[in-house]
C-alpha cells in the first residue's frame, strides 16, 4: 500500500485503495523494469522508491502489479472527514451538498475504508474548495465499490457556488476495542467490510503512533501483544506492520500484505494512546491534551472535551497544571508558561472549566476542575514549553552529547547498535538543534546509569520524536553502558535556499 500510495499521488488519483498482484489485471509485455520495490510513502514518483535496480528481476508477467486509486478524496480534515472532492478528467471538482445523500456518503467512505458515514455537512464545512463545482448528480444506491460505478444525471437541479461544497465525516478505517475508551484497545482495522485484527509481529511504537495519530488520540504511550485487551474474532489482516511512524493511516504502513500472516488470535495488538483514562470522578469527559503550532512538547494547550477540541484560558492554568501536561505528553519538566495566544489564536470553543491540578497527577482526567473565573476569548488561550522527551547530555552544549530518552518518568540511555544518521537526524529535529552532524556509539560522552530504555534503533529520519522510531521495545536490549550512543547537532543551518545554499542563521540558546 506504501507503493501504491506514491503511485496514486503521482497520477494525482486519489488516496490508494488496492495494491494487487499475481497480475490482477492480466499480464503485460516487454520488460519487467521494477522488482522488490519498497517505497516510505512520502516519494513524489515510483521512480524514487528503492529497488535492487532497473531490469533486475527474478518475475515473469504472471506477477506485474497493479493498483485502485480511489478518484474521490476528503480535503481539510483527515483520512475519513473532510471536503468531498471527484476527480472529472485531470481535475478535482467539489461537490454541491444538495445533490449529495446517505447513499452516497456511504460509497465514498467505503471506498477510502473509512467504515460507514457518520455525517453528511453542507455549506462549506471543511471550507470552500477551488476550481470546479461538479456539474453531475450523484444517484447512488448504496452498494457500490467505488464512485465511478454510481449512476450520474448530466444537469443539476440546483445552481451552486462553493459556499455548498459538501463534506463528509465517516467513522474511519481503524478502531481500538475493549480498552474501556476509544483511545485504548486492541486494534481492529476494516477491510472490505469487515473489521478484522493486527498480529503483534514486530508491533512497536512506531506503529501505535501512527494508530493514535489516525483517531486524534494523541500520542502513544505502550504498544501492546499478546492479546493484553483479549482475542478479538473473524480475520487477521495485518502481520509484520512496519510504521516508519510519519504515515496518516495504518493501511500505509509497509506490510506483508492484507490477509498474509502466520498468527492467530492470541497474538493481536493493542494500544494505549495519551488520550485513554476516562474513569474520573473529576473530569471524566477529558479525553486527552495535545500542544498545537511549534512541536510535539510546545504549543497551544488543547484539551478534548466530548469530541471537540478547546483551548485553556491562560488565566486559568498555572505551574501545577502544566507540570501535569508535560508528564501525560512525556515531555519532562515544563519549562515556560505563555499566556496571550503567544502559539497563535486557537479555533472553536474556549474551555469552559478551569484545571486546579496538584502537580503530581500521571494525567490531566485525574485533576479536579471548576467553573471558569474569568470569561476569556482566544486571545487569551494559554501555551507552553516543556523540555521534551529526549536529551543530549555531557557534550558541552544542548545539541550535543550522550543521547537520553524519558520513559515512565525516569531517564535512560540508547544503545548504540545500529545508531546512524537517520537516527541522529530525528534527534536534532526533535531538539531544534539543526542538522546531525555526527551518530556516534561506544559511549564517546562517557557512559551514563540508569536503564537502558532502547536498543537496535531503526528512523526512518523523518519521524517528529525518537520514540516513534522502531526498536526491540522498552528496555528490551543486549547493551551495556559502553555501547551507549551519542549525537552532534549543527546548530547552525541555512534557510530560504536548500540544504546546502541560504541565509546563514546560529543556534544561540533557544533562539
Amino acid at each position: 500500500m506504501t507503493a501504491a500510495a506514491v503511485v496514486c499521488r503521482e497520477l494525482r488519483c486519489g488516496e490508494a485503495v488496492a495494491a494487487l498482484s499475481d497480475a490482477h489485471f492480466g499480464p503485460g509485455s516487454g520488460p519487467i523494469w521494477m522488482d522488490d520495490v519498497y517505497c516510505a510513502g512520502s516519494e513524489s514518483t515510483l521512480k524514487h522508491c528503492t529497488s535492487p535496480g532497473w531490469g533486475k528481476h527474478d518475475c515473469d508477467h504472471s506477477k506485474d502489479a497493479g493498483v485502485i486509486c480511489s478518484g474521490v478524496r476528503l480535503v481539510g480534515g483527515s483520512d475519513c472527514s473532510g471536503r468531498v472532492e471527484v476527480l472529472h478528467g485531470e481535475t478535482w471538482s467539489t461537490v454541491c451538498d444538495a445533490d449529495f445523500d446517505q447513499q452516497d456518503a456511504e460509497v465514498v467512505c467505503r471506498e477510502l475504508g473509512c467504515g460507514l458515514p457518520v455525517e453528511v455537512l453542507g455549506a462549506a464545512a471543511f471550507g470552500r474548495g477551488e476550481g470546479q463545482v461538479w456539474s453531475e448528480e450523484l444517484q447512488c444506491r448504496g452498494n457500490e465499490s467505488q464512485i465511478y460505478f454510481c449512476p450520474t444525471t448530466s444537469s443539476l437541479k440546483h445552481n451552486c457556488s462553493h459556499d455548498n461544497d459538501v463534506s463528509l465525516v465517516c467513522a474511519g478505517g481503524v478502531r481500538l476495542v475493549d480498552g474501556g475508551s476509544r483511545c485504548t484497545g486492541r486494534v481492529e482495522v476494516l477491510n472490505r467490510g469487515q473489521w478484522g485484527t493486527v498480529c503483534d509481529d514486530n508491533w512497536d511504537l512506531s506503529d501505535a503512533a501512527v494508530v493514535c495519530r489516525e483517531l486524534d488520540c494523541g500520542e502513544p504511550v505502550d504498544a501492546l501483544s499478546d492479546a493484553y485487551f483479549g482475542s478479538g474474532s473473524g480475520p487477521i489482516w495485518m502481520d509484520d506492520v512496519d510504521c516508519s511512524g510519519s504515515e496518516s493511516t495504518l493501511k500505509k504502513c509497509q506490510l506483508t500484505g492484507l490477509v498474509k500472516h502466520t498468527c492467530n488470535h492470541t497474538k493481536d495488538a493493542g494500544v494505549i494512546c495519551s488520550g485513554t483514562f476516562t474513569c474520573s470522578s473529576f473530569s471524566p469527559n477529558i479525553l486527552d491534551v495535545r500542544l498545537i503550532n511549534s512541536s510535539r512538547c510546545s504549543g497551544r494547550v488543547e484539551v478534548l472535551h466530548g469530541e471537540t477540541w478547546s483551548t485553556v484560558c491562560d488565566a486559568d492554568f498555572d505551574q501545577q497544571d502544566a507540570e501535569v501536561v508535560c508528564r501525560e505528553l512525556g515531555c519532562g519538566l515544563p519549562v515556560e508558561v505563555l499566556g496571550a495566544a503567544a502559539f497563535g489564536r486557537g479555533e472553536g470553543q474556549v474551555w469552559s472549566e478551569e484545571l486546579q491540578c496538584r502537580g503530581n497527577e500521571s494525567q490531566i482526567h485525574f485533576c479536579p476542575s471548576s467553573s471558569l473565573k474569568h470569561n476569556c476569548t482566544h486571545d487569551s488561550d494559554v501555551g507552553l514549553v516543556c523540555a521534551g522527551s529526549v536529551r543530549l547530555v555531557d557534550g558541552g552544549s544542548r545539541c550535543a552529547g550522550r543521547v537520553e530518552v524519558l520513559h515512565r518518568g525516569q531517564w535512560g540511555t540508547v544503545c548504540g547498535h545500529g545508531w546512524d544518521m537517520r537516527d541522529a537526524a530525528v534527534v536534532c529535529r526533535e531538539l531544534r538543534c539543526g542538522e546531525a552532524v555526527d551518530a556516534l556509539s561506544k559511549t564517546p560522552f562517557g557512559p551514563g546509569s540508569g536503564p537502558i530504555w532502547m536498543d537496535n534503533v531503526d528512523c526512518s529520519g523523518s519521524e517528529s520524536t525518537l520514540k516513534n522510531c522502531g526498536s526491540k521495545g522498552w528496555g528490551k536490549h543486549n547493551c551495556d553502558h559502553s555501547s551507549d550512543s551519542g549525537v552532534i547537532c549543527s546548530g547552525v543551518r541555512l534557510v530560504g535556499g536548500s540544504h546546502c545554499s541560504g541565509r546563514v542563521e546560529v543556534l544561540h540558546g533557544e533562539t
